[in-house]
């Protein structure tokens, strides 16, 4: 119950928060590339697929622009997981939104909609879940969050094990205490240093 409390102040803040921006958000994303400001792509929370919010970072397209002619740039050699540093599919408004994580505030939606929580385990894809080792696969099942410990770690930069150790440490040891601890990390490297996320 005080973890939900936790989810509903901290997502309507952090909503209140980036209100006044979102015009000027939507509008840069849609004079820049057509398609929605917004978009929901699949992720996995609570062994669900569900739909994640955020403002849309690519043009459109994007996604089966990469499994078309981007795969072989893929820079994750260690698991299911896809990232090209410099990929051409982001959108100039997009890599500025991404550096600062603003891309991501749409997911206090999914967090109001007890879709997902504030602090857990990362998201991730269908199509990646299914490669989680067995001793991994009670994370599947795990409410996923906003921000966590892999992603205050490195996130995308950290082995694909290691991503899923950190996950695992925080469902075995969750608490408000560490809860508070994460946001408060999270918040740190957002405003100091964005490009550690």
């Amino acid at each position: 119950m005080t973890k939900r409390i936790l989810d509903i102040i901290g997502s309507i803040l952090g909503l209140l928060i980036i209100a006044p921006f979102s015009p000027f958000i939507i509008l840069a994303i849609k004079l820049e590339s057509k398609g929605p400001a917004i978009i929901g792509l699949d992720r996995v929370s609570q062994g669900k697929i569900i739909k994640l919010y955020k403002f849309r970072t690519m043009i459109k397209n994007a996604p089966a622009i990469e499994k078309a002619s981007l795969l072989h740039l893929n820079e994750r050699k260690d698991g299911p997981f896809f990232k090209i540093s410099k990929n051409p599919c982001i959108t100039k408004t997009g890599r500025f939104l991404r550096k600062f994580r603003i891309d991501e505030f749409p997911q206090l939606i999914n967090v109001l909609k007890n879709e997902l929580t504030l602090v857990g385990p990362r998201p991730h894809k269908p199509e990646e879940v299914i490669h989680y080792p067995e001793r991994y696969q009670h994370l599947i099942l795990a409410k996923t969050g906003v921000t966590g410990l892999s992603q205050v770690s490195g996130s995308s930069s950290l082995p694909f094990l290691k991503e899923l150790e950190l996950d695992s440490y925080y469902l075995k040891n969750q608490s408000l205490w560490l809860d508070l601890k994460t946001i408060t990390k999270t918040l740190l490297i957002l405003f100091f240093d964005p490009t550690a996320v």
